[in-house]
């Protein structure tokens, strides 16, 4: 290289994180931005919402993680323009910055699947805020309700993916071994935990054995499968079910589908389905090569699961693409390795599938779950109280499962 290129990362996930760190290492100019001072591990949000963990304990200082590299800075901006041709991407506050190579990396969005009254009424859990507001909303309905404020605190949890299956189990465990401690007096008709979901099981991705046996581990904890049921609204009270059923919900927990934030549209890029931007086989644009996207909002030719690993990935591929280019070198393109996929019900209680075909379930499958998600936390002291915390809400005194109150 006649000179270092300069890059500018959008977005601290996964993603942007990796492809950071492989480009510092390579020796680039890099600012990582986000519109947030913290990266947000996403895949724990839903302990912070069940009030097991602390925001803190689930964030890390993007300036934090910068500070490990010399040639590395964080800005904290939200992107309001892209501008290819002149290869300058300009933030919401007015400033700009001019790149060499751009990373986007900003992840996606909630999407309400144009479902009636879901965005006024129901709760998602895509990001820091999200876990808080969904937390401080159910701790002061079981507050009203136990004070007789309120008549209930019945929760419906839309979606069967793993981010619902594990937000039902751990509210189910909630409410039938802590709450009575916690809230004594409240009655067992006071409360409830529903999941609706469109198909005729949970963890569509799984296999029918794990599938099947993921239900029964929620159905001996409480929850109330509706499988087969689509939502056709969200009442303030309520949900409505497309065969007219409706079911009493004073909290709804949206945690079905994603899609590109709005903004993207206005970047000027190829977008395909969901919004995503349209790429190369080595996620780059096809008519800016020096723009990549990793992450969930790479529309690569071959669509991957928007989870934790394609991300990391794709994040350390671009990292390297990008240095490739700056050298003069060929762009290679993304091959992903799947590691297997894997969700938890509730304690000792979880599926694994690995991409072998192997699959586990229970205690040891819990286990691995625990273990490899400490493992990608952000530094020692989250990994530690993540640790921690866990072993202490399902082994410590049962009133102290929803001690963390900030």
């Amino acid at each position: 290289m006649a000179r270092r290129p300069r890059v500018i990362v959008v977005g601290a996930g996964f993603a942007g994180l990796n492809a950071t760190r492989e480009l510092a290492k390579g020796g680039a100019l890099v600012t990582l931005v986000d519109r947030n001072p913290y990266s947000t591990f996403q895949p724990l949000l839903y302990q912070v919402a069940t009030a097991g963990m602390g925001t803190a304990d689930v964030s890390y200082p993007i300036r934090t993680f910068a500070a490990k590299w010399p040639n590395v800075r964080a800005r904290r901006a939200a992107v309001s323009k892209v501008l290819p041709a002149e290869r300058r991407v300009e933030f919401e506050d007015g400033s700009g910055l001019d790149y060499d190579y751009l990373v986007l990396a900003t992840g996606v969005t909630t999407n309400w699947l144009n479902v009636p009254g879901a965005p006024e009424n129901a709760l998602p859990i895509y990001s820091l805020s999200d876990a808080a507001a969904l937390r401080r909303r159910l701790q002061h309905y079981l507050e009203d309700t136990a004070a007789g404020r309120r008549e209930s605190t019945h929760v419906v949890v839309v979606g069967a993916g793993a981010t619902g299956v594990e937000m039902a189990g751990t509210l189910a465990e909630l409410r039938r071994h802590t709450t009575p401690l916690t809230h004594p007096e409240l009655r067992p008709d006071q409360t409830s935990v529903t999941l609706v979901e469109q198909f005729d099981f949970v963890l569509s991705p799984y296999k029918p054995r794990l599938r099947d046996a993921a239900a029964e581990a929620l159905r001996r904890r409480g929850v109330e499968l509706r499988l087969g049921a689509t939502v056709a609204s969200v009442e303030p009270d309520a949900v409505a079910l497309e065969d007219g059923t409706r079911l009493p919900s004073d909290v709804t927990v949206w945690a079905l589908g994603v899609a590109a934030p709005k903004q993207v549209s206005d970047w000027g890029l190829p977008q395909g389905k969901g919004g995503r931007v349209t790429l190369t086989d080595a996620l780059n644009v096809p008519d800016h090569p020096e723009i990549f996207v990793a992450g969930d909002l790479s529309g690569q030719p071959d669509p991957l699961p928007q989870l934790a690993q394609p991300a990391i990935q794709m994040g350390k591929h671009v990292g390297r693409q990008v240095l490739a280019a700056a050298h003069g070198r060929p762009l290679r393109r993304f091959s992903y390795r799947d590691p297997g996929i894997m969700a938890t019900v509730g304690k000792a209680e979880a599926v694994l599938q690995l991409s072998n075909g192997m699959t586990m379930r229970g205690l040891p499958a819990w286990l691995v779950w625990i273990f490899v998600h400490v493992a990608y936390l952000l530094g020692g002291r989250n990994r530690v109280n993540v640790l921690i915390n866990f072993f202490w809400r399902y082994f410590g005194p049962r009133r102290t499962a929803t001690s963390v109150t900030q």
